[in-house]
């Protein structure tokens, strides 16, 4: 079997404008690729068209009439959810790297600098790149087959600094010279390891996952709070609410996920809801106003769970995104200023709506209503996608989404550039909808 090997890729709009021109007006989203279908997709990749939204609204015009009183929030964010749709439609591939001898398995856009993110990989390499200069990236050597990163996020009180958690079996903070700072939890033998992980500033807490069931919250100081056995099988994804920290959701192979009171965990069986699945789970993630849960199994469904009413049947989308040892497992996830939820297909002969040579888009749907809204395709990086959300800033100037693509042998990270004309300029936003709009968590910031 030939050596998994991942190459970098960026997407423009214009082959004659430099991504430093492009720069601060464009959003950019960075992907993992496979190779093209040997099929040809000329006459398919026409028949998306029917999934184009209608031309734009005048964004000024509902942004002024919101500065007047005369239009109501939920409808400006509309009509700003509908400019963003209209704007994929330009998305291009910028540029393409191969960094790593092995598939890029974690992506982390820096919290602050939009052009910068950090990416792991199967072989526990860490690469910290920013693509907005030419220097040279920084590049963290990893143990190679057994040191896979499942999880990656940058320091929120320091930057310069990232956890991991890892098949090595540790979860620790490390900096970019590639000294480990802190390990936080380790299992001290090569049969267990952690597979998930999340941090809270206002908490000052880091929770882990491994895989066995386990669930480890500590503080940033190390301690550790409590170590339990939350699940009855490996723990695929662990989240914390954006808006009450202290709200924590867990998922895993034992088809549940389970929500947690961090202030009143007790034992296995102190959960406050356990939702119950047809098959494994990837992904359980809070939206970027905690107000829903997003679920990804390993085979066809994606759920959206309302935390209002977790008793109620959730809103079930149908959806390929299958499963196997070799792929990075498809997570869907949410746009962190929409209604939007983002998502990689990757079809089965077996899936109801399956047709003849389906294509492996990148599929963008309605939160509330589970409409395909977009599908985003190329016909020379048509591989296995799976989703996650990146990069922003503070200014009203960027937004951007990363976009990993998956398959066995040869991956790529793509940087996606849509026209400028499909941009806001950020002197069209009121002080007030640019102040309302960056009281969004760290790391989930996706500015107009």
């Amino acid at each position: 079997m030939p050596n998994e090997g991942t190459r970098l890729s960026f997407w423009d709009v214009s082959a004659e404008k430099s991504l430093s021109e492009i720069g601060a007006e464009n959003m950019c989203l960075f992907c993992l690729a496979g190779p093209s279908r040997r099929f040809d997709s000329g006459c398919l990749w026409a028949g998306l068209a029917s999934l184009r939204v209608p031309p734009p609204c005048s964004i000024v015009r509902a942004l002024h009439q919101h500065k007047l009183g005369t239009a109501a929030w939920p409808s400006l964010q509309q009509g700003l959810q509908q400019s963003f749709l209209n704007s994929l439609a330009s998305y291009r591939i910028f540029q393409k790297a191969a960094p790593f001898d092995r598939r890029a398995t974690s992506l982390a856009w820096h919290p602050t600098h939009p052009s910068t993110l950090a990416v792991g990989s199967k072989g526990g390499d860490i690469l910290l790149w920013n693509f907005g200069i030419k220097d040279k990236p920084t590049f963290i050597k990893g143990i190679g087959a057994g040191g896979s990163i499942t999880g990656l996020k940058f320091n929120p009180l320091n930057t310069n600094q990232f956890f991991t958690s890892s098949m090595e079996g540790t979860t620790r903070l490390q900096d970019f010279k590639g000294n480990t700072l802190r390990v936080f939890a380790s299992s001290g033998t090569c049969n267990f390891w952690f597979c998930s992980l999340d941090v809270s500033v206002r908490s000052r807490v880091v929770v882990t996952g491994d895989n066995v069931g386990n669930v480890i919250l500590l503080n940033m100081d190390g301690r550790e709070l409590w170590n339990l056995r939350m699940h009855k099988k490996k723990v695929t994804h662990v989240a914390l609410n954006p808006c009450c920290d202290w709200f924590l959701a867990t998922a895993s192979v034992d088809q549940t996920v389970k929500i947690w009171d961090l202030r009143q965990v007790r034992g296995k069986s102190s959960f406050l809801y356990s939702l119950l699945h047809r098959h494994p789970v990837n992904a359980a993630h809070f939206s970027p106003d905690g107000a829903q849960l997003l679920t990804t199994d390993q085979k066809s469904e994606i759920r959206v769970y309302s935390a209002s009413q977790w008793d109620c049947p959730p809103s079930l989308i149908p959806h390929p995104h299958r499963h196997f040892q070799h792929l990075t497992p498809i997570k869907a996830t949410w746009h962190p200023r929409y209604n939007l939820i983002v998502v990689g297909r990757y079809p089965d002969p077996n899936f109801k709506s399956c047709t003849s040579h389906e294509l492996r888009t990148i599929d963008v749907f309605d939160g509330s209503s589970g409409k395909m809204m977009y599908q985003l395709y190329d016909p020379e990086s048509s591989g296995i996608m799976s989703v996650r959300l990146g990069p922003s800033n503070n200014n009203g100037r960027k937004q951007g989404f990363t976009l990993p693509y998956w398959i066995k042998n040869d991956q790529k990270l793509i940087l996606m550039c849509p026209s400028p004309s499909t941009l806001i300029p950020s002197s069209c936003l009121s002080p007030c909808l640019c102040s309302s709009m960056s009281s969004i968590p760290w790391g989930t910031h996706w500015p107009l």
